[in-house]
């Protein structure tokens, strides 16, 4: 039993090396994410909290750039390792469920192949440290339902608090937790002091973000309002119940398996309510279909423990993970750019010409592209910061000069590449960049880099010269035609001007 128990260990411990190198295999293939931009660049400035995001990805980010700089390798490397820890932590959750050795091994090898997994870890998010900590806490929930001790209600609520610092989407879990333990005859958790020192271990943690939006006015408000008013009420219902099976694809019936086993078994019931709050809860505010990805790993486990009895014949074992992996590996590129950007073009391109489907290619806007939006978001940075870099050497005196970018993308560009060119600090209005940004300057801006669509007329009528340094040519990136100006010889004081700009934007960030 402990030889096989071994075993077991050593071929999950393989599965999670498997994820994080694969994942480290392709940080090359693109550059930076959009959004991992921003996210590596709070870590330049540290604080507990942010303009659309709570401080713990910014500490991250921290974290990372003072060991390892702000290399793509720098940026990938957090989630990669993540990626390698969920597979472990799932199988694990296997384990807790009554899962024997083959039931954890069909989890990991379940887990590892999902889309969602692979896109997930391949990105410097909030969203891979959300799965992580989701999953962690149920994981604790287990092993405190199946053994009894405080220890673990008290581990909950510090990661409870840590999740809150992440994102507060977790929220709806604990919600969830929090109802099916009144459903079922977990109640009476509500009897135990442990269960309320949980609650203010994870209250204590997150009140630092809770002070630091009570004095930044709430932003976490106008960003609601505006993600609920710009995307969320776009939605669409039934599309987010068929991203579930996309998001897992050749897993995905675990899914079902695992929820027929989470109400089947009465010790773990509690869980399968859980899991129903959040998708109904999530339906009903037209939730992005990602929001979900923190039960996932649960359902995978579940859907193996559930599985495993009924799966005898030692050929069907062996068949079924490896027909799993079989028939991911033609999907691959719908989830991590295996190819470098050619490839990925002639990939989605066939796809086209072959089963009629540009679906993937399709961007928020509705506009069909050569490449879907998450992989033309990592293109076109380096050339960028190339052409940022051009304009800032034909500045003569660089302490008179600025640099302004109109999205948080080209803000994070030049923050975060830029410091390979010795680029000063972006200015931008745009995400928490506007938290950054100087009342004045001294000495005034006589050099001012402007990097947008186009030309603003403010901007226009205040400089006497105004050079195209140059904009970016690469047609697959989303960013294709950003233009960078140097800006020379102002009209009037730029100082008056950065001033009536400040009272315009009213601390606004969005």
């Amino acid at each position: 039993m402990v030889k096989k128990q071994k075993k077991t260990a050593l071929a999950i411990f393989l599965f999670a090396a498997i994820n994080v190198v694969i994942h480290l295999l392709v940080i090359d293939q693109l550059e930076y994410h959009r959004d991992e931009l921003l996210y590596f660049a709070l870590g330049l400035h540290p604080d507990f909290g942010y303009a659309s995001v709570p401080p713990l990805i910014g500490w991250i980010a921290a974290v990372m750039q003072s060991i390892l700089g702000y290399s793509v390798f720098a940026v990938k490397l957090f989630p990669a390792l993540l990626g390698g820890l969920l597979v472990w932590l799932a199988a694990q959750i296997t384990k807790e469920l009554g899962g024997g050795p083959y039931a954890q091994v069909l989890t990991a090898v379940a887990l590892l192949v999902t889309p969602f997994s692979l896109r997930t870890f391949h990105l410097f998010q909030p969203v891979s440290v959300d799965l992580l900590l989701w999953t962690s806490i149920l994981y604790t929930t287990l092993r405190y339902i199946n053994s009894k001790e405080d220890k673990y209600l008290a581990l909950i609520g510090l990661l409870s608090g840590l999740a809150l610092l992440n994102k507060y989407l977790v929220l709806l879990l604990l919600l969830g937790l929090i109802i099916s333990f009144v459903l079922t005859t977990e109640r009476s958790i509500f009897k135990k002091q442990a269960f309320y020192r949980a609650i203010g271990i994870a209250f204590l943690i997150f009140l630092p973000n809770l002070i630091w939006q009570f004095l930044h006015d709430f932003p976490v408000v106008g960003h609601m309002q505006a993600l609920n008013q710009q995307q969320l009420v776009n939605v669409d219902r039934t599309t987010f119940m068929l991203d579930q099976i996309n998001m897992t694809f050749a897993s995905s019936f675990l899914l079902f398996l695992g929820a027929a086993f989470l109400f089947k078994t009465k010790k773990y019931r509690f869980l399968g309510y859980t899991v129903l709050f959040v998708f109904a809860a999530l339906l009903l505010l037209r939730g992005k279909s990602y929001y979900t990805l923190g039960i996932l790993p649960l359902l995978i486990a579940a859907g193996a423990t559930f599985l495993e009895p009924y799966l005898k014949r030692k050929f069907v074992r062996w068949a079924l993970p490896l027909g799993l992996v079989l028939i991911t590996i033609p999907i691959i590129p719908l989830g991590l750019p295996i190819y470098g950007q050619d490839g990925l073009v002639a990939y989605f391109k066939d796809l086209e010409d072959d089963f009629g489907l540009n679906s993937a290619r399709r961007f928020e806007d509705g506009s069909i592209h050569s490449l879907p939006q998450d992989y033309a978001d990592q293109l076109g940075w380096e050339e960028l910061t190339l052409l940022t870099q051009k304009a800032y050497l034909k500045i003569p005196e660089k302490e008179k000069s600025a640099i302004y970018c109109e999205n948080y993308g080209q803000a994070g560009a030049i923050a975060i590449i830029g410091k390979k060119y010795d680029l000063p600090e972006p200015l931008s209005f745009n995400e928490s960049f506007v938290y950054w940004s100087p009342q004045s300057f001294d000495p005034d801006i006589e050099y001012f880099i402007y990097i947008n669509d186009e030309l603003g007329e403010d901007v226009a009528a205040l400089f006497e010269n105004i050079e195209l340094v140059g904009r970016i040519s690469n047609t697959h990136a989303r960013e294709y035609g950003t233009q960078v100006y140097l800006c020379t010889k102002p009209k009037s004081s730029f100082n008056d001007f950065w001033k009536e700009v400040l009272q315009r934007v009213n601390g606004n960030p969005f």
